[in-house]
């Protein structure tokens, strides 16, 4: 008896591995591509067919690109989608790199769901594996790391500094003045100080500068809370 399309498609999910092999110079991380996983994948195909198609649709004034991966066996099929949506306007590129930079982005969330590529940090990076004792033991033995005081502590280049405030304007611009508002709520959010960045237009908090770094963090938690927002109200397809 030949195995399902659901069988064939756990054992893809097990075997299959994305690495993270692109950079992104300004925040700092690691990502993986729509071009990484599909060449990671084909490997692991054995026979099954993988469609990949888009669909525009527009909300209110704006477009937004529905990615749908569908792998099959000629019998079976299962689906998963990813949705994005265009820029208005985007630094060098023109109406129709929009586009297939929109895609693109959909595409890779649509794999995403239907092979289980997780985006999170593996558990193996925090694990032990029962030897905490022969850890502490390792920890403990090595010098003490150098503890730098605060007038140390090396300052940010104004020109990072700037660079950095400009990046997140730049991902916002196209919001209202109130949505702005929220997201960076969800993006800066300090719960030990309650606090959060409501300065929109010089990004502090509580009259605090805020790092470079810091910075490229509040962007990357940006760039996942608009994802989020898009899916939670388009995505609903289940595996």
């Amino acid at each position: 008896m030949s195995k399902s399309i659901y069988e064939g498609l756990a054992i893809i999910q097990r075997e299959l591995k994305a690495p993270k092999g692109q950079t992104n110079n300004f925040g700092n991380y690691k990502y993986r591509s729509c071009e990484d996983i599909l060449e990671a994948l084909k490997p692991h195909l054995n026979g099954y067919t993988l469609v990949i198609t888009d669909d525009i649709i527009l909300v209110g004034d704006r477009y937004y690109i529905k990615a749908t991966a569908t792998i099959s066996d000629g019998k079976e099929s299962v689906s998963a989608t990813g949705i994005a949506r265009e820029s208005q306007t985007k630094k060098g590129m023109d109406d129709s790199q929009i586009t297939g930079s929109t895609s693109s982005y959909a595409r890779k969330y649509a794999l995403n769901g239907l092979f289980c590529i997780d985006d999170n940090k593996d558990s193996d990076s925090t694990n032990t594996h029962g030897n905490d004792s022969t850890q502490t033991a390792t920890t403990q033995s090595q010098p003490a790391k150098t503890e730098y005081k605060k007038a140390d502590k090396p300052k940010d280049n104004a020109e990072d500094v700037t660079k950095a405030k400009n990046a997140i304007h730049e991902l916002l611009k196209n919001h209202t003045a109130e949505q702005k508002k929220d997201f960076l709520k969800k993006a800066t959010y300090w719960e030990k100080m309650d606090s959060w960045c409501d300065d929109i237009n010089n990004l502090t908090v509580k009259g605090r500068e805020p790092s470079v770094a810091q910075m490229r963090v509040w962007y990357k938690k940006l760039q996942e809370a608009m994802l989020s927002e898009v899916a939670a109200e388009f995505v609903s397809d289940e595996l």
